[in-house]
């Protein structure tokens, strides 16, 4: 295995398993952060969105219109993008809006007992959920840590700080029914490892195959699904355990770091 192959395993097994901090959160305390949540998911969307549009897809289109020419090359690269949209679209669609994983959920409804076995229930298909909609993340993440160790970095601590909440979501609903510190937690965990399963899935079906055409095409598709998750999951995420404009001071300060960063790197 190469080391930038390693790289992009390691960073998808890192941002999976904060969704395992997201459960200790809610296990440990017993009050939301509202405003604090609300700030990290939208530096979270600014630090996607930045690379997206700023990294990946630029990159993408130079490596295609050295290959194909300027409107054959960025035909693919707009292909490419908006078939990382379709595919985020498609996975996202699967999952019932009653169950949706990025529905608001607090600590305070620890200390709901009534009905366990609804809560248990939704618990469940949450975690199910959260395990689909971390599939093309892992990809995403290892993808990006393939292209390079900075970007990869970035990349997974913003799917880290986008899984926090969702290890939440799991874990509230879980403990309420059934008391259960462990099994709570452990429900959380086992949904954050599609993570690095959707790595070793992306590994074993590209690295085959990899060539700079492979490599400009999924980097633009990798784009699309980080913009999906950032518009339809993060920032309406957000705005509802927010107050006002909280989540787009945080999306701006997402991407200022993210910019900045870019820049140092050169």
């Amino acid at each position: 295995m190469s080391t930038a192959a390693l790289y992009g395993l390691l960073f998808s097994l890192f941002a999976g398993l904060a969704t395992g901090v997201g459960s200790l959160v809610a296990l440990l305390t017993r009050t939301t952060n509202r405003k604090f949540i609300s700030f990290a998911l939208g530096l979270s969307a600014g630090v996607m969105l930045y690379i997206s549009f700023v990294e990946m897809l630029a990159d993408s289109r130079v490596g295609l219109v050295e290959l194909f020419g300027e409107q054959q090359g960025t035909t693919y690269m707009a292909v490419a993008m908006f078939g990382g949209l379709l595919l985020a679209m498609i996975i996202d669609r699967l999952v019932p809006d009653v169950e949706n994983p990025h529905e608001l959920h607090s600590l305070e409804e620890l200390s709901d007992k009534n009905n366990h076995h609804r809560l248990q229930r939704m618990g469940v298909i949450t975690a199910l959920a959260i395990a689909v909609h971390n599939f093309p993340e892992g990809i995403a993440t290892f993808m990006s840590g393939y292209e390079s160790w900075e970007t990869g970095l970035a990349v997974a601590l913003a799917v880290a700080i986008h899984n926090i909440p969702e290890g939440v979501a799991v874990s509230v609903p879980i403990y309420a029914a059934t008391g259960s510190r462990r099994k709570a937690f452990w429900y959380s965990f086992a949904s954050g490892l599609a993570e690095p399963v959707g790595a070793l899935v992306g590994f074993a079906l590209l690295m085959p195959i990899m060539s700079e055409v492979t490599m400009s095409v999924v980097m633009a598709a990798v784009a699309g699904i980080m913009i999906y998750i950032s518009l339809d999951e993060l920032l309406p995420a957000a705005r509802e355990y927010g107050e006002n404009h909280i989540e787009m001071y945080g999306l701006i300060v997402g991407m200022a770091v993210m910019a900045l960063s870019l820049i140092l790197m050169m």
